[in-house]
């Protein structure tokens, strides 16, 4: 038999967060704007340099990178995702 004292329930206790919605925790829509929004900058920037003659600066190729690397970022975690589903070994847990 355990004997509880006063300082045993005046211990406070973690707080409980529940789960967030599936929705919410699929970071598929998120990274797909990103990297639609990096395109969609680039792409006015190009048409800034063939319609205005705007010059191809640092901001077209950093937007050039930023969906470049979104797109690498996303193929990566649906890679991910499927060894997971697969039961690979290698695979991240929790996506």
């Amino acid at each position: 038999m355990v004997l509880r004292t006063s300082l045993d329930r005046m211990q406070p206790r973690p707080p409980t967060v529940p789960p967030l919605h599936p929705r919410l925790a699929d970071p598929t829509l998120p990274a797909l704007v990103g990297t639609g929004a990096w395109f969609a900058a680039s792409a006015g920037l190009f048409a800034a340099k063939i319609f205005a003659g705007r010059p191809l600066d640092d901001l077209f190729w950093t937007t050039i990178a930023g969906w470049v690397i979104g797109l690498l970022g996303y193929l990566l975690f649906r890679w991910q995702r499927s060894a997971a589903r697969r039961g690979s070994r290698s695979a991240q847990s929790g996506l």
